[in-house]
């Protein structure tokens, strides 16, 4: 073997003991008549210790090792005289006898350091390199760890894994398709499924009433940092249940996961709330409820009072941020100017400080008196030292302003504790939303979502006000899965179809299969879907994904590594009957 050992591995314990380890050089340190190499690889790192009184030659060799070098050294392990506390391995050295350079190395192009110089788009071009770099490696780790603790809990409850394809029909429904053009099949595509919906639909209707599976899917959309054109899915079907069995089942799954991998646990149920409540107090539909600042509706006390700014809006909101009334004119106008930014897109910032002496210093002064101010400092639970921010417009709009404003604030405040996690079950979503420019509705999650038993009667009379028997589970403000209890009805699937505009033919064309499943005997089924690469990153405390996915693309989707997606061969494209006309950019 190469190895006896890791290098992570040796301690106090295997002293005089005679080992061979292997890995890369991390640093080395010429101290004339001796020389030191930090030895790693991704269990640890391990000091070897080379000294001209044993071997001229062995010593002069290691003054030769680069950064990265590939290497191979026998020797035996000596206790240390200057311990180092902040590595396992601290205690020990090797006192090299036998080296080999087994590969050298490049100078790499940045240092592979916990702390490194390298930017963004230089480390995803040399990813291999970014990699054995330990915040990387524990990601990885981590990521490894929440599957396995997943795969244990799931199968303890009888779920079997079962894998669903990857070239499938390809549905207009929802974020783009990536297609895949077929040769033996010319002038017809797969598609990459954007989650395998209708396959674990399926899988109930065969008889496989617990169902998971780790699994790639795949969206063509804009991406972010908390997006990828290829992600995974902790994703789960159960046959025989309602909303309730789905909920306890995979809030279990979300508390082991805690325990056994951070180390936090929750002794009570998790906190539910609906989506209408979600929206009207946190403006946002995964709210982070770390903290307070909820939103208060301020219409009643503000419209119709000569402000046609508040007057004319459909909603009037307000928080208050506790002790921030010192705020300077300088920090007021640094947060107008922050509202206003395309993100955001707020016209404009009504602020209302509360004097430590009860009286009360406003932007609106001239139009609201001490009283009315007052009410709305009552109305938002202020009290002397706080301060009011004030958000008006399109209800839809104006929520998600404040929600963004709510959150900055919290930020500021230092009231997002990344060490506390407060989850939150969000249910009762809407099944449907319309859509302005296609004049008709959506689904909110799709549409195999089954509507709420009580607003069936609603579906032709108020399609809009029909509530969804779907949940989504959010953590710190952050969406980690969601999901929902299925149709498994024909007839109703149909009358769903038609809501979404849907002529029969199309229904029947796209999902002819599903309806014609359903009249061999479906049973009632739900189920739910995780972000793995989402829940990854928030135990992992970071914001982006790409830190714990091997090999992510940039926010072009492009793989920087391997210089991806690219141009395929002339013949290549004649095999699948296509041709290509690109349009020159002006």
């Amino acid at each position: 073997m190469y190895r006896t050992h890791t290098n992570g591995e040796l301690r106090i314990e295997n002293a005089n003991q005679e080992v061979t380890l292997c890995g890369w050089v991390q640093r080395s340190k010429d101290l004339g008549g001796m020389a030191f190499v930090d030895l790693r690889d991704r269990y640890g790192i391990t000091q070897l210790a080379f000294n001209n009184d044993v071997s001229t030659e062995l010593c002069e060799q290691a003054k030769k090792l680069g950064r990265e070098f590939v290497i191979q050294a026998k020797g035996i392990v000596t206790e240390r005289s200057s311990k180092n506390k902040n590595i396992p391995t601290g205690e020990i050295e090797i006192n090299v006898t036998e080296l080999t350079v087994l590969k050298e190395a490049k100078l790499p192009p940045f240092t592979i350091e916990d702390e490194t110089d390298g930017g963004e788009e230089l480390r995803m071009q040399y990813r291999f390199l970014d990699l054995r770099r330990n915040p990387l490696k524990n990601n990885m780790i981590l990521r490894h760890k929440m599957g396995l603790a997943a795969r244990t809990y799931l199968d303890s409850l009888d779920f079997i894994e079962v894998e669903t394809p990857y070239l499938i029909k390809s549905t207009p429904e929802g974020a783009r398709d990536f297609v895949v053009p077929s040769r033996m099949n010319p002038g017809e595509f797969y598609a990459l499924p954007q989650s395998p919906q209708t396959f674990k639909q399926l899988l109930m209707v065969s008889g496989y009433d617990r169902y998971y599976q780790i699994v790639k899917c795949f969206r063509d959309e804009d991406l972010r940092a908390d997006r990828q054109p290829e992600f995974t899915q902790i994703d789960c079907e159960m046959a025989f249940v309602d909303q309730e069995d789905i909920l306890n089942t995979f809030e279990g799954l979300i508390k082991k996961l805690f325990q056994e991998l951070k180390g936090v646990s929750f002794s009570d149920d998790f906190p539910r709330m609906t989506y209408a409540d979600a929206m009207e107090r946190y403006g946002s539909d995964k709210p982070d409820i770390r903290f307070g600042m909820e939103l208060n509706n301020l219409n009643a006390l503000t419209q119709n009072k000569g402000f046609a700014i508040f007057d004319s809006a459909e909603l009037v909101v307000g928080i208050c941020a506790e002790g921030c009334a010192s705020y300077s004119r300088k920090q007021m106008d640094k947060l107008t100017d922050w509202v206003r930014r395309p993100q955001i897109g707020a016209k404009g910032l009504v602020y209302v400080k509360c004097n430590e002496d009860g009286s009360f210093k406003s932007s609106v002064d001239k139009f609201y008196a001490q009283e009315d101010l007052k009410d709305w400092a009552d109305k938002c639970g202020a009290k002397a030292g706080d301060l009011l921010l004030v958000l008006s417009g399109e209800t839809n709009k104006v929520q998600g302003q404040m929600n963004d404003l709510r959150l900055h604030m919290g930020d500021q405040l230092e009231l997002r504790d990344p060490n506390v996690f407060k989850p939150l079950w969000v249910m009762d979503f809407p099944l449907l939303e319309w859509d302005e420019d296609s004049e008709r509705f959506h689904a909110m999650h799709h549409p195999f979502t089954s509507p709420k038993k009580e607003d069936f009667d609603k579906l032709d009379s108020a399609p809009g006000e029909v509530r969804a028997n779907a949940y989504d589970l959010a953590i710190n403000g952050v969406e980690v899965g969601g999901g929902s209890i299925r149709i498994h009805d024909k007839d109703i699937q149909s009358r769903m179809f038609d809501l979404l505009g849907f002529t029969k033919e199309e229904a029947e064309a796209q999902f002819g299969f599903l309806m014609n499943a359903f009249e061999y005997g479906a049973p009632p089924h739900g189920g739910l879907a995780f972000g793995f690469d989402r829940l990854c990153s928030l135990f992992g405390g970071q914001e982006s994904i790409r830190d714990f996915i091997a090999f992510p693309k940039n926010n072009s989707g492009r793989d920087m590594m391997i210089d991806a997606p690219s141009r395929v061969d002339a013949s290549q494209l004649k095999e699948l009957s296509l041709g290509l006309k690109i349009e020159e950019k002006v």
